[in-house]
């Protein structure tokens, strides 16, 4: 059978016609809205088991009963790591889970923001995923699937590509930069984690899901003009949630970990940094010590 061969305009629904996911589990983060609400529509319409997770179990459970999924609705706030090993204990006793879609996240916070002393965004985007997936990763199948949702906006991260010695935005801050590092730390902790997986049939993807006008926006100041500016680069969140959905679900991609992809297919990252073992190494390593000495 020849490949499928999917681009930009490719709907989440699209990429996974004709897929029967009857009998697989998936763990959905940011559940409740915007690209993760389609992810879960569209999975649980080609038959998945989907266990959705937002900040509260009411958000969660809301956005499953809007979709009338019967799945597990489960309380999962990023930037308290005693939810998220609460989540993980939940999720636990729910058995194997084929895939965990890392969908969640927050965007250009305007002003410095800290959790236990680590600038906000690279805290709820990697910190709160790192500690989910971490602990998640010996109850995934077999062939089990990891996907990071990263950005194009990776690019915007510092020149050394992750800022060790200002993690906690102290030294400068920038609500751009501070994003577009927390997305390359998404990006390179999926290279890690596939390092990981050699000799296995897991995988650990990254993906841009592209420029779609969702909750994330909200601390953008006058998001409106900025996504107007982008309005020829807009998809919707049908075309947004494709490549999380392909890469999460599709059999043609079974051998394919470590890579980034966006618009549906392997793409080059844009950092430089991003293809740095070394360095996605080193993050690997510190984001082990932040969360044992936030959970200790």
């Amino acid at each position: 059978m020849t490949d499928q061969v999917f681009d930009a305009k490719n709907t989440a629904e699209e990429v996974t016609r004709g897929l029967d996911l009857s009998g697989k589990i998936y763990v959905v983060t940011g559940c409740n809205s915007g690209l993760g609400y389609e992810t879960c529509r569209v999975l649980s319409a080609r038959g998945a088991q989907l266990v959705g997770l937002a900040r509260t179990a009411e958000k969660a459970q809301a956005a499953l009963d809007e979709l009338s999924i019967d799945g597990e609705a489960i309380a999962c706030e990023l930037g308290d790591l005693a939810s998220v090993d609460a989540a993980v204990e939940s999720i636990q006793s729910l058995g194997a889970v084929d895939g965990i879609i890392a969908n969640a996240g927050v965007m250009a916070l305007q002003d410095l923001q800290k959790i236990e002393g680590v600038e906000a965004q690279f805290f709820v985007n990697h910190i709160g995923h790192f500690a989910l997936v971490t602990a998640l990763v010996d109850q995934l199948t077999a062939d089990g699937r990891v996907v990071m949702l990263s950005s194009g906006a990776h690019r915007m991260a510092p020149e050394a590509g992750i800022e060790f010695d200002n993690l906690s935005g102290d030294k400068s801050y920038h609500p751009w930069t501070a994003y577009g590092q927390s997305k390359l730390a998404n990006l390179l902790f999926a290279r890690s984690l596939a390092k990981r997986f050699e000799g296995s049939s897991r995988t650990a993807n990254s993906v841009h899901p592209g420029v779609i006008d969702t909750n994330l926006g909200r601390h953008v100041p006058n998001k409106e003009a900025m996504y107007e500016r982008l309005k020829p680069h807009l998809k919707t969140a049908a075309q947004g949630a494709s490549t999380q959905c392909l890469v999460a679900t599709h059999p043609q991609l079974a051998q394919v970990s470590g890579a980034y992809f966006s618009d549906n297919k392997v793409v080059d990252p844009l950092h430089a940094k991003a293809a740095d073992d070394e360095l996605a190494e080193r993050l690997w390593l510190v984001s082990e010590a932040i969360v044992e000495q936030v959970s200790s």
